[in-house]
């Protein structure tokens, strides 16, 4: 079977194509399918099968070009998994971008599966979220871009960033540097988000002021944060007594995003997890919003979905 795309004009087959057509060549080898372009066409050839999944990621992939979207592997990749997994594939938004913020380089950045956006919904719509699920479904990456796009629109005057320092038993003080520093390496996801949406010396001179600030979790406590977009990351190694305490410290015009993956939980064995309680204690609270990610949500390499789904299988016969 054979099949002919054509596109709009010149501009949009360089972007579509990617260099040296490398964007093309990683469809065709996923798919089976045989790709030529030329100027403004492209055509598909193999099975009705195959050349009908290929077209459905061009097409996809066109979508976002036409919306003046920057494509990357990743984009790639999701489309070719959503398309190649009919499960996945119920979960995917990329039909329907919606633009939440860009990276430094350019890049938008928005959800790409139904979980996602339901989660960038939630956020928006709700002051207290939490964001449940596996690694590489962007939980943080996400709501780091809420709140700095909150904090440029002047939604609020700072972002507080916090995580629980279980490694150090919340006992910093042995380690050298200033709290800052002492805090950085269990924050690091947050800043590798930070520094992808900012400017590094602004960031830098936020920190210096206060305007961003990062603390871990311990220093939340008697604090009542106002006027302020907070994120808790790895919430489930948070205590009951731990969580009870952030979750009270929310203070007018504040909006906190509390991420957990509850699989994952560092605490010591027979420690009860805060995230299991407050789940079960706030979940008739109608203002609080709670998101559950899936293996369909992650947007990291295909190798990650496979795995988070065979741990979930074995998880499932025990």
């Amino acid at each position: 079977m054979e099949r002919t795309l054509k596109l709009n004009n010149i501009r949009e087959a360089q972007e579509l194509f990617g260099r040296q057509d490398k964007n093309l060549k990683i469809i065709e080898h996923e798919l089976n399918a045989v790709i030529s372009a030329r100027d403004d066409t492209v055509k598909i050839k193999g099975s009705k099968k195959n050349v009908d999944k290929a077209c459905s990621v061009i097409e996809g992939l066109l979508a976002l070009v036409r919306e003046g979207r920057g494509l990357d592997k990743e984009d790639i990749h999701f489309l070719l998994r959503s398309f190649k997994n009919p499960s996945a594939r119920r979960k995917t938004a990329h039909l329907s971008p919606v633009e939440i913020g860009a990276s430094l380089k350019g890049r938008v950045i928005g959800p790409k599966t139904e979980g996602q956006r339901e989660y960038v919904e939630a956020i928006r719509r709700y002051d207290l979220v939490f964001g449940m699920g596996p690694a590489g479904t962007g939980k943080t990456y996400l709501a780091m871009t809420m709140a700095v796009d909150s904090f440029k629109k002047g939604e609020v005057n700072r972002i507080i960033l916090t995580r629980p320092a279980l490694e150090a038993g919340e006992k910093l003080g042995f380690l050298p540097g200033d709290m800052v520093e002492k805090i950085s390496p269990y924050l690091r996801p947050l800043y590798d988000a930070l520094y992808d949406m900012m400017d590094a010396e602004k960031i830098e001179k936020y920190i210096e002021t206060g305007t961003i600030e990062v603390a871990p979790l311990a220093y939340m406590r008697g604090r009542t944060l106002n006027d302020a977009f907070i994120i808790l990351d790895e919430a489930q190694n948070c205590t009951v007594e731990q969580l009870k305490m952030f979750l009270t410290r929310l203070g007018f015009d504040s909006k906190a995003v509390i991420t957990a993956d509850p699989t994952q939980s560092d605490l010591p064995g027979g420690k009860p997890i805060g995230l299991l309680k407050a789940q079960e204690i706030l979940k008739d609270i109608e203002d609080i919003k709670f998101i559950y990610f899936s293996g369909a949500d992650v947007v990291r390499h295909e190798l990650v979905q496979k795995i988070i789904e065979a741990y979930e299988k074995a998880g499932a016969k025990e």
